[in-house]
């Protein structure tokens, strides 16, 4: 019998029932993002307009990769930020030195992610 704090019984065993419960938990991660975080929101707004220019202005296969992929990584990495500072925030609701890194290092690492795509994008579209 799993413990309380065990959450092994949500997880599905079987390959279809693994895969769905999966869509299910990125829809609600997908969910919680639009309505909890700003910049996520901001963050998308940016990629509906500029994903459709990358894959009409690159002109090859690799140049529309790097282009939208350089996009898909900003939105990766605001997650990933995202969830960590709910980690922390609910680990450590009171202010502390480790948690304000731990955010600030999340904040950095979306930051060289906005950095990596202008970069892409400046090379690709002007080299």
């Amino acid at each position: 019998m799993p413990e309380p704090s065990d959450a092994s019984h949500l997880k599905s065993k079987s390959g279809t029932g693994r895969l769905i419960n999966a869509l299910k938990y990125s829809a609600r991660g997908f969910g919680a993002a639009w309505k909890h975080e700003a910049a996520f929101r901001q963050e998308l707004a940016l990629i509906v307009v500029t994903l459709p220019l990358g894959l009409y202005l690159g002109k090859t296969g690799i140049e529309r990769a790097l282009l939208v992929g350089s996009l898909l990584i900003i939105l990766l990495t605001e997650l990933l930020n995202s969830a960590l500072e709910a980690i922390v925030d609910k680990t450590s609701p009171e202010f502390h030195t480790l948690a304000g890194r731990a955010k600030d290092l999340g904040s950095a690492a979306v930051f060289i992610s906005l950095v990596l795509a202008a970069t892409i994008w400046g090379f690709v579209l002007l080299g």
